[in-house]
């Protein structure tokens, strides 16, 4: 929005010509962002609050987490206002992916919120049923992915990584590839959001890594020099992935253990889809279990877990998703919390390091 008034002016006004640059508005999104959330951050919780929104504790979690009922959740609502409303301010709004992105963020953030607004008037943690929730998923997903197809700039092909001669072509198989990328990574982040700023970080850390990868993709000589699939328009999504990035950091002033508010899944839901669309616009959707390294290991704990018990009645680990499993080693919540967030930084570091590695 304000990039569509104001650069316009720059041929009366020079300086306004810095808001031609993506990295400048991407820098500005990330500071509006923070701004916004760290503004409304505690009105939210104390609203939040006087409503009794309050999270309700799984009967069979860890026993120490009971004494965090009550405390106010969907706080997602936060990260979803900052970065839409950051994107909507500083991006260029005539970008088909801009507003892809923000479909499928807000998309999936409804249907997140109806899961928590049906625990909370449940008043337990059962909300949506699963079938029920995959069936809204892949009602948003679907669209978004057959809209990446039949772009031109984005196709069918499927670059794959350390191979800069090997795209194979998907046709329309591509469209339930991604499908399934965007609704497995949204509930992959789900599961994750267990522990008091144990999912905002990873997910901090993979948005600020799918807007490198977005930039670079979007910008023809850097393409070129790196020799990856080059996507007009692609870097537009950096300001989106600038704003996420900081409305995350924004709400982890208030997340961060002991936690005042929890995200719920109208934020957790959403966030994981958003950096899935990221990637494959980014033409780099093989990376993400690479980047989402923390978000498929829980995954995947939860499903060898329920496979295992069903097949063998025996359990892999004590309780999943799997950093249940070490609270009940006994390690401290916050030693987890901070070592899965240096792995989420190596998965990034490995992630980008496959731009020099073809």
């Amino acid at each position: 929005m304000l990039y569509q008034i104001l650069y316009p002016l720059h041929r009366t006004y020079s300086a306004l010509n810095v808001f031609r640059y993506i990295s400048f508005r991407t820098l500005l999104a990330g500071l509006t962002a923070l701004v916004i959330s760290l503004w409304l951050g505690k009105p939210l919780i104390r609203k939040l609050s006087e409503m009794r929104v309050g999270q309700h504790i799984r009967d069979d979690g860890p026993e120490r987490h009971k004494a965090k009922a009550g405390t106010p959740t969907m706080g997602g609502t936060l990260i979803l206002f900052s970065s839409a409303l950051a994107t909507l301010l500083l991006a260029d709004l005539s970008n088909a992916y801009v507003w892809l992105v923000l479909f499928v963020l807000l998309g999936f953030g409804a249907i997140g919120f109806v899961d928590d607004y049906r625990k909370l008037r449940g008043r337990s943690s059962a909300g949506l049923s699963a079938r029920g929730k995959l069936w809204l998923q892949f009602g948003i997903a679907v669209p978004a992915a057959i809209f990446l197809a039949i772009q031109p700039e984005v196709g069918t092909e499927l670059p794959v990584p350390l191979f800069k001669d090997l795209h194979p072509e998907l046709g329309w198989w591509y469209v339930p590839f991604a499908a399934l990328l965007v609704v497995g990574t949204s509930n992959a982040v789900n599961l994750t959001d267990g522990l008091d700023g144990l999912a905002i970080v990873p997910v901090a850390i993979a948005a600020g890594t799918c807007t490198v990868f977005a930039y670079v993709a979007g910008h023809a000589e850097i393409a070129r020099y790196l020799q990856i699939h080059h996507v007009p328009g692609a870097g537009e999504l950096a300001v989106f992935g600038g704003a996420l990035v900081a409305a995350g950091l924004g709400f982890l002033w208030f997340n961060a253990y002991p936690a005042k508010v929890f995200m719920g899944d109208v934020g957790s839901l959403p966030l994981g889809a958003a950096i899935a669309v990221m990637m494959l616009v980014s033409k780099q959707a093989l990376l993400l279990p690479l980047l989402g390294g923390v978000f498929f290991a829980e995954m995947f704990s939860v499903i060898f877990q329920v496979a295992s018990y069903k097949t063998r009645r025996k359990r892999i680990f004590r309780m999943a998703p799997v950093h249940h499993h070490f609270e009940l080693l006994g390690w401290p919540e916050p030693l987890i919390i901070v070592r899965f967030w240096i792995i989420a930084v190596i998965c990034a570091l490995l992630s980008l390091s496959t731009l020099k590695l073809r």
